[in-house]
């Protein structure tokens, strides 16, 4: 899904490129996308955009009129340019939105449909989408932390809830901890001071870090929008070498997700729990990344 570093390059790349455009024609390829009635989603043509903003990991095109388009892309939803007048491709396709200068081309790879399009009507409904998580890179740590320790759940669960955080999920989560070398199942409220500044620190140096990346790899548009990345440090790489001890990196699978960490940086060498293999093994589960390399 993309996050925070992601959805931040689309919104600059669309407000460059559609503030001042006048939106012509929006055109539904997949009627499940439109999630809302009223307004009539044909009440946003013929106005012109003011602005592109950033909601949570949603994308909002403020049109002019008070009224919002909000797209969230959900896990495989993308956003494409087109000259003005090119074909769109075939089945990924959900919606198109055309302007004077090209066509702002949504699509959705795989089969399920989750990628979602609003709109609404004043700036009241449209904060009444936001799931309420804070800003990290607008927040200072006295309010990173009273948030962390609001609810006592595992680091992990907590970066990732949108009512608590803003914009961090799977991938960047996986980043931030190891950064900050701290264990995904630790909780929240079992951190002291120094290990909830280190966490705070590593959040902030993360996201501006990655987003400063992805803005310059991005050029003109955004082209390749994944949460994968070669320069990660653990996200995606299970069974690859750390970059800062060497160790492979470890895993934990539970359902569609998957979180990795390093176990020499992050959990002082002991191998997390996964769910499915160790109940499988169970007395062979090892319990020590030595025990692997044994």
């Amino acid at each position: 899904m993309p996050e925070l570093p992601d959805v931040t390059v689309y919104v600059e790349r669309l407000d460059a490129r559609l503030r001042g455009d006048v939106l012509q024609r929006v055109r539904l390829l997949n009627p499940f996308l439109l999630r809302s009635a009223l307004p009539p989603i044909a009440t946003a043509e013929g106005r012109a955009v003011r602005g592109v903003e950033r909601l949570g990991k949603r994308i909002v095109l403020a049109l002019d009129g008070e009224l919002f388009l909000v797209l969230h892309l959900m896990v495989a939803g993308r956003l494409r340019w087109l000259a003005a007048g090119a074909k769109p491709p075939g089945r990924i396709a959900l919606a198109l939105f055309e302007f004077g200068g090209g066509t702002l081309l949504l699509t959705e790879a795989g089969s399920q449909r989750r990628a979602s399009l609003h709109l609404v009507a004043g700036r009241a409904a449209l904060q009444a989408m936001d799931p309420g998580g804070i800003e990290v890179l607008q927040a200072d740590f006295d309010g990173f932390d009273t948030r962390l320790r609001a609810e006592n759940h595992t680091l992990k669960r907590s970066l990732t809830n949108p009512r608590l955080f803003s914009g961090i999920g799977n991938a960047y989560s996986d980043e931030i901890l190891h950064r900050a070398r701290l264990s995904p199942l630790a909780l929240t409220r079992s951190l002291d001071a120094e290990a909830s500044r280190r966490l705070f620190d590593a959040t902030r140096a993360v996201l501006h870090e990655w987003t400063d990346r992805l803005r310059a790899e991005a050029g003109e548009w955004p082209n390749k929008v994944t949460a994968f990345h070669p320069a990660m440090a653990v996200h995606g790489r299970f069974g690859q070498p750390c970059p800062v001890c060497g160790a492979p990196v470890q895993r934990i699978v539970h359902a569609s997700n998957e979180t990795n960490y390093c176990a020499r940086c992050q959990t002082g060498g002991r191998l997390l729990a996964d769910r499915a293999l160790s109940r499988l093994l169970k007395a062979s589960w090892p319990r020590h990344i030595d025990d692997l390399e044994k």
